[in-house]
């Protein structure tokens, strides 16, 4: 590595530091990040672009950490005066290995674009692994499916809203913004704020499914999979009720909607923390992966084994684990 060139970065973050533009624990999650990122990349393949990219991100995150961007509860992405959409796929781009890529299920993926086309809406029910998940599957989708990844909106958690070094990037996503369940408690005394939040994100999701035309990705786990203690990633289980909120409000609107399964495999290129923080400032490490998705049949939200119990609670369970095990079984073809 080119010393000289890792200490202009150096320098430039430690003086946003020195004029109070930037904490130190971001410092050095930046610092981290970046060493972590020119690594990956390789110094052969190491530009002056991408350490202009890297200067830029610095940038970015110094804004956020003075003037937070305030994501409304349907946040659209944003293309001016600043392209946040194109410099997250920039961004990510570098770090994905195309060739040892994948798409599974593409006759599905064909059939959501028919349903897109007849105005007609799309939940795909996945796994996350990232944070950068949204423009990890757009750029997966951007040679054979831009129309998809062109309309995906992303039901974020408050994370990827509030941490200075996800702001940029989600800034160039559309997301339905809510509260995820596992933080809504901190601090506790913002939980009524955060409920009335996620009602108000809640009503917009329906307005939109009711004009058609939707494409929507959610991970009912409400979080990203991490590894167990035999070192190999799990898919974190599904919420029943996240399940059973989504599928009402598709019935409500009244507009066509199509359930999907989709699967990622991601982690890779972008680890989370072994363990959930509460705390924002997860420290960023990454390295240059192929990435998977597939996409199964359409699920059939009414018949799936167990639906005939009795008991609203146990059928909705049964319901969750059935798509749970959807996408598990999908994870698996790309461990072969």
């Amino acid at each position: 590595m080119d010393k000289n060139s890792k200490s202009k970065f150096s320098l430039a973050i430690e003086a946003l530091e020195k004029e109070g533009k930037l904490s130190l624990k971001l410092r050095k999650t930046l610092n981290t990040f970046y060493q972590g990122y020119r690594c990956a990349i390789g110094e052969k393949k190491w530009t002056p672009e991408l350490e202009e990219m890297f200067r830029m991100f610095a940038h970015f995150v110094s804004e956020q950490y003075l003037t937070p961007h305030s994501f409304e509860p349907y946040h659209q992405k944003i293309r001016s005066p600043i392209d946040y959409h194109k410099f997250s796929l920039d961004f990510l781009r570098p770090l994905i290995d195309k060739t040892a890529s994948s798409i599974l299920g593409q006759e599905n993926l064909r059939e959501v674009v028919a349903h897109l086309e007849k105005g007609d809406n799309v939940i795909f029910f996945a796994n996350h692994q990232i944070e950068g998940d949204p423009p990890a599957i757009t750029l997966l989708l951007e040679e054979d499916f831009k129309k998809i990844g062109d309309k995906l909106i992303f039901v974020a958690g408050e994370r990827v809203t509030r941490d200075p070094t996800a702001i940029p990037f989600s800034m160039g996503c559309n997301l339905l913004c809510i509260y995820s369940k596992k933080y809504i408690d901190h601090p506790p005394e913002h939980k009524t704020e955060k409920q009335h939040h996620n009602k108000a994100t809640m009503r917009l999701m329906s307005s939109l499914l009711k004009e058609g035309g939707k494409c929507i990705y959610v991970a009912p786990s409400g979080g990203r999979d991490r590894k167990g203690p035999d070192g190999k990633i799990r898919i974190a289980p599904f919420d029943p009720k996240s399940i059973e909120m989504f599928y009402l409000m598709a019935k409500k609107a009244k507009t066509p909607t199509f359930f999907y399964p989709m699967a990622l495999s991601t982690y890779e290129i972008m680890p989370p923390p072994t363990t959930t923080q509460v705390e924002l400032g997860e420290t960023r490490s990454t390295q240059r992966s192929g990435i998977h998705l597939a996409v199964g049949e359409q699920i059939d939200m009414e018949h799936y084994p167990n639906s005939e119990n009795a008991n609203k609670l146990l059928r909705r369970k049964s319901r969750a684990d059935y798509i749970w095990n959807l996408v598990k079984n999908d994870y698996k073809k790309f461990q072969r």
